[in-house]
């Protein structure tokens, strides 16, 4: 199963991503947030960022709402994300080949389209994990 090592090299396999400084993990491609750890809130306490749960871009609502309804053991939300499109994954849940997928989705969904053509040019459709 997964982890957030594993989150970590798979997002830093993907072209121009950066990793922001953070208490978990945090990656961006041009400057938007594609994978994340999950800023668990509960009222009258800090936040406090979970590193055994990723926060992934999906898209749009329908994408959302399939991953939610397809596999409800994996994926989850919360009220704070309700109109947002993005789903909780539980990493502990998920072998890493589904996360690869996942995270090469999110990223090539918040890339520039140049981005997403080179990869695709390159004749890669997701990084190796080794």
């Amino acid at each position: 199963m997964a982890d957030a090592n594993d989150v970590r090299h798979l997002a830093l396999a993907m072209p121009h991503v950066v990793e922001i400084d953070s208490d978990g993990f945090d990656f961006r491609v041009a400057d938007k947030g594609f994978v994340w750890s999950y800023p668990e809130r509960q009222p009258g306490k800090p936040r406090v960022l979970r590193t055994d749960i990723a926060v992934l871009y999906v898209g749009d609502e329908a994408e959302k709402q399939a991953l939610l309804l397809g596999e409800p053991e994996l994926f989850f939300t919360t009220p704070a994300y309700d109109g947002l499109p993005l789903v909780m994954l539980r990493l502990a849940r998920v072998d890493v080949d589904r996360l690869k997928e996942l995270v090469t989705d999110a990223w090539r969904m918040r890339a520039p389209d140049a981005l997403a053509d080179d990869l695709d040019d390159a004749g890669s459709s997701s990084p190796a994990l080794g």
